[in-house]
């Protein structure tokens, strides 16, 4: 048996990355505090094939190995910047290679960077409904972090370390859950 998985997914298409290094806190966090493997991803390592695919088989091997890592992850963490209020359309255009039923139960932690407060709902009025399209279990906390909340690139506000160290135990009990459903049908 492989040792269970969590995977991060950066909707940015830049390094360094505000958003690839918040996602990528999340990912270790959960890593380290459940003994999951860890590997987290942005539109960067998705490489050539990714902005002219239709289908996922369009895509060429480094693209389908990312694409293969995050449907196959026991837990995914998912981030964008927040561009016009919304995720970016390359993130979008990432999930549309998904297939529908691929993330069906999955528990994602939802995270999002932003200039500012306002943009703070795009983790429920964007990233939300995008992850219940997918029947996928975004998880009860989502955490949004601006800005002011970074220095140098480097998560610096303790409520944000807090609300993402919250994420970091649902993704605990979502797993707990999830032995005990695996326990249950076995019997």
């Amino acid at each position: 048996m492989t040792n269970p998985t969590v995977v991060g997914f950066s909707g940015n298409f830049t390094r360094p990355s505000k958003t690839r290094g918040f996602v990528d806190h999340i990912v270790r966090d959960i890593a380290r505090r459940h003994g999951l493997a860890a590997t987290t991803y942005d539109i960067v390592d998705l490489g050539p094939s990714f902005g002219n695919a239709k289908w996922a088989r369009e895509l060429d091997a480094d693209a389908q190995r990312v694409l293969d890592s995050i449907v196959d992850a026991d837990v995914l963490v998912v981030g964008s910047p927040t561009y016009k209020g919304s995720y970016t359309g390359l993130f979008k255009h990432f999930f549309d290679l998904v297939d529908p039923r691929a993330l069906k139960g999955k528990p994602v932690v939802l995270t999002a960077t932003g200039g500012g407060e306002r943009h703070a709902l795009i983790v429920e009025h964007q990233l939300r409904p995008l992850f219940g399209f997918f029947e996928a279990f975004a998880l009860p906390t989502a955490v949004y972090a601006s800005d002011k909340d970074f220095a140098d690139g480097v998560l610096i506000s303790d409520a944000i370390h807090s609300r993402a160290a919250q994420a970091v135990d649902d993704v605990g009990a979502a797993l707990a859950g999830r032995t005990r459903t695996r326990i249950a049908a076995a019997e």
